[in-house]
């Protein structure tokens, strides 16, 4: 059993040189006050901000200044591309109609990256 993810939750990109603070608007509103997450909390720079540097070199800015480097991995900036939810939520428990986010959830960047809960922003509940 995961924990429930909400507003101030710790993420880290396997690509990204530093970790994030996921942001879930006030809309998903539970008895702490605090918005809880669901699996389609997921939108790039509105929910994800960037991790710091990306080191995929399936990001084009990455490969591009990779390869102007003369193919010495050369870090670029991070702009999470993420266009599909979070997987798999919980079957359970819904929160405006759509699954709860859990901290065993993941979420896969286009650029490969898997964006994984570090600190799920609560301690005190636990869903499936």
């Amino acid at each position: 059993m995961g924990m429930q993810v909400c507003m101030g939750a710790t993420m880290m990109c396997s690509f990204g040189v530093a970790p994030s603070t996921l942001v879930v608007l006030p809309e998903n509103r539970t008895l702490t006050g605090t918005p809880a997450a669901t699996i389609m909390d997921n939108k790039p720079i509105v929910n994800i901000p960037p991790f710091g540097m990306c080191s995929s070199l399936a990001n084009p800015t990455v490969a591009s200044a990779t390869a102007a480097a003369l193919g010495v991995l050369t870090p670029m900036p991070c702009v999470p591309v993420t266009a599909a939810p979070w997987v798999p939520g919980s079957p359970t428990v819904l929160i405006g109609n759509m699954p709860a986010l859990n901290s065993d959830s993941k979420l896969m960047c286009n650029w490969g990256g898997v964006i994984q809960i570090s600190v799920p922003g609560q301690t005190t509940v636990q869903i499936p």
